[in-house]
């Protein structure tokens, strides 16, 4: 590996805590080069995240950087080695076939780690080509930042790096880089891959590693190792309340996607409920429905049982591990998920049959199937009174082929709120915090990707400047909010997305 070039620029000073575990946990190798890389967007936010100097980003040495062409001084570019569970089944050794840790750098705003997704293939590529392709860098980008501003945990993404390189997938594509950028990349496999081999020693250099770099409270318990896996299983609860909240689906949530910090990990064919079916697939390669909106949370249990099952050369006692998940998981779903459902629906307290109301207003959405994110949104406006702003009503009713479906929901719903009042302005206020207007749509990625592919980037950035504040009005993005049209009810996205 060549060194690189001292840059004319001062960049922050890399801490590469990952690559100080013995190398029997990855292996080390530079990104393939990729010719003309161009920059397709740049998060700001990151950057300044990361404390890159401002001006970095326009100058030339950044596309070369983000596409691995040439190294950040302190860099040690590795790929990571991990097992896991796919759609269920063990699928043994896994691993970073298209990805490349540069390293890790630690500053005022915490520990990242800066990974590059598509920069060729690893020793773990099982005969793939270890490229991504535009589209699904777009994707990831654009769901990866537009999940940060709905305050969802999730890894973020510097930049996409675009290239005329071609790639095959059901077609001919042409090749990119995302950069990805999160405390760690350490998934649930991770853990899988030494507990199926027997080899405790390099699992329990591996949990000292997460406790000691990302959980330091956890060191302080009786049982490090359980507080560790009570941790993940708190957190990865919240997670699943907070996808289920905003209507996000992952699409492919197979062990090796399940992140041990509780964050969003690996955008592949996710999607955003629309018309709201609880039983919608949105990945296409998912046959059987195991990744659908309502098996989420359940899935997101039974991954934490495998991780139970990887830790139980650590805790000892089959019966420690299980109790760590099931004393820890399910309430913390329940508890995040209720609240967030009562923030959405604008209750000022909580009631004991509050969790009553919830569940009809998800057997309403089932049976009237009207748009997920809309219907929250437009429910914001509305007066609590009986006595209502009959044109704000109908924007809402509008959503509905059965109006008198609606009104009799929205009756209980006032009836609801008479219980615990609120004056209507702090209460709405207080709903449109907590209901977006605007989710990535599978039709703005889509329209962004298209113009992409003919050399303009500017929707790209267009959606990430709008996405950025979800919450808020924004009405020159408005367009952005409305109902999908009509080319885009065949969308579909699978695997390869």
């Amino acid at each position: 590996m060549n060194a690189p070039e001292p840059l004319p620029i001062d960049l922050p000073s890399f801490d590469n805590s990952f690559a100080a575990l013995p190398e029997a946990f990855y292996t080390r190798l530079a990104p393939l080069p990729l010719g003309n890389p161009r920059v397709v967007a740049v998060s700001e936010v990151v950057a300044a995240m990361l404390g890159l100097p401002p001006g970095f980003v326009d100058s030339p040495q950044f596309a070369e950087i983000f596409t691995g062409n040439r190294l950040l001084p302190g860099s040690e570019p590795l790929a990571a080695v991990y097992s896991g569970h796919q759609f269920g089944v063990w699928a043994g050794q896994l691993g970073d076939g298209r990805a490349h840790l540069l390293g890790g750098l630690r500053n005022d705003t915490g520990h990242w780690e800066i990974q590059l997704k598509g920069a060729g293939r690893t020793p773990y590529s099982r005969g793939a080509d270890g490229r991504a392709v535009l589209r699904s860098s777009i994707r990831e980008f654009l769901c990866s930042e537009a999940m940060a501003g709905l305050g969802v945990p999730t890894t973020r993404a510097l930049c996409i790096i675009g290239t005329d390189q071609p790639v095959r997938r059901e077609e001919i594509e042409t090749a990119a880089v995302v950069t990805r950028v999160a405390p760690g990349f350490v998934r649930f496999g991770s853990f899988e891959h030494w507990a199926s081999r027997h080899r405790h020693g390099e699992l329990q250099q591996l949990a000292d590693y997460v406790i000691d770099t990302f959980r330091p409270a956890c060191r302080t318990q009786i049982n490090p190792y359980e507080a560790l896996l009570r941790d993940v299983s708190r957190r990865t609860g919240e997670l699943m309340a907070q996808w289920m909240a905003v209507g996000f689906m992952h699409g492919v949530m197979n062990t090796d996607n399940m992140s041990i910090l509780g964050l969003t990990l690996d955008y592949g064919p996710f999607g955003f409920m629309e018309a709201f079916d609880a039983g919608h697939i949105c990945n296409h390669s998912d046959h059987q429905g195991r990744y659908s909106y309502q098996n989420q949370p359940h899935v997101g249990q039974w991954n934490l049982y495998r991780l139970a099952d990887a830790f139980l050369p650590l805790l000892k006692r089959p019966a420690l591990a299980r109790a760590a998940v099931d004393e820890t998981y399910g309430d913390a779903f329940a508890l995040r998920f209720a609240g967030l459902m009562r923030a959405k629906l604008g209750l000022r307290a909580s009631l004991p049959d509050d969790e009553t109301f919830i569940d009809e207003t998800f057997a309403f959405l089932q049976m009237q199937r009207p748009d997920y994110t809309l219907f929250f949104r437009r429910l914001c406006r509305l007066s609590a009174t009986n006595a209502p702003d009959r044109a704000t009503d109908n924007a809402w009713r509008d959503l509905f082929i059965d109006r008198a479906a609606g009104d009799a929901w929205l009756a209980n719903w006032r009836a609801r709120q008479a219980r615990t009042p609120w004056p209507d302005a702090e209460r709405q206020a207080a709903m449109l915090a907590a209901n977006p207007k605007f989710v990535l749509r599978n039709w703005l990625a889509e329209s962004a990707i298209r113009q992409a592919k003919t050399g303009d980037f500017s929707e790209v950035r267009r959606l990430l400047a709008c996405l950025r504040r979800p919450y808020d009005e924004q009405p020159e993005f408005e367009a952005y909010a409305a109902l999908p049209p009509d080319w885009a009810n065949g969308l579909a996205v699978s695997c390869s997305s």
